[in-house]
């Protein structure tokens, strides 16, 4: 959407391009705005393998369909684990780089917990999308996040109802998903990193392998903001990548 210098946007584990659509639609006043669906998510198309080199050239294939040589490139939580292994892989290709709360190490985990909510659900059976939000929420106990991944929940026509989401194949590659970017060199362009006041994400430790592995970046803290910084902090966001792509 819009017109103007691109930009691409990628969303993290468990997301869908339509969480950054309120995002994207302000930001393309002034650029052209791509938001994609990563493997395994949303509308895109499911597949066994799933990390982040892999990603990377599916970003590729998508700048190469789009005709985009070179783009300025967003990413949230796993979907900024893309975007700097992307820049690692082609930095040629990369004008600004944006990383939203997230940071190039390896994590311990933490959603093993949703994962096997997620898992527990059986959709196909459900004829109402209560009877799944309440099965979500008794495992759960945190509404923010069952209303985030209800948003993954599709109607099927013949009735009940379906994960977009491939649960499996992000089961069995969360090791992956977990994983730092794999790099032997830096990446010298402008980067800017997005943290969220209220996560822990990105700590002193964090800012080490980012200014080895990034050595031009900016660190830009949004105070009111958890993890989901474009949703708890939407206007500040907004304001600190605006003024990045002009900086």
């Amino acid at each position: 959407m819009g017109e103007g210098q691109p930009v691409v946007i990628m969303h993290g584990l468990l997301g869908m391009l339509d969480n950054w659509q309120t995002f994207a639609r302000k930001l393309a006043e002034e650029y052209e705005v791509y938001t994609m669906d990563l493997r395994n998510h949303g509308k895109s198309f499911h597949h066994p393998e799933m990390d982040y080199p892999i990603m990377a050239e599916d970003l590729s294939m998508f700048m190469d369909e789009h005709q985009l040589d070179k783009a300025s490139v967003l990413g949230h939580s796993m979907g900024g684990k893309v975007a700097m292994q992307f820049a690692h892989h082609h930095p040629d290709r990369v004008d600004r780089l944006m990383v939203a709360d997230i940071a190039p190490q390896r994590y311990e985990g933490g959603h093993q917990e949703i994962l096997d909510a997620l898992m527990s659900v059986k959709p196909e059976k459900a004829e109402e999308r209560s009877e799944i939000e309440e099965h979500l929420y008794s495992r759960i106990k945190n509404r923010a996040i069952v209303l985030f991944l209800m948003k993954n929940l599709s109607r099927k026509k013949e009735g009940g109802f379906r994960w977009k989401p491939n649960l499996p194949a992000i089961m069995d590659n969360y090791q992956y998903i977990l994983n730092e970017i794999e790099s032997d060199k830096q990446f010298h362009g402008k980067t800017l990193f997005l943290k969220g006041g209220k996560s822990g994400y990105i700590t002193a430790d964090s800012q080490q392998l980012i200014n080895h592995l990034f050595p031009n970046n900016y660190l830009k803290e949004i105070p009111k903001a958890g993890h989901w910084i474009h949703a708890e902090a939407p206007a500040e966001t907004l304001k600190e990548v605006r003024k990045f792509l002009v900086f």
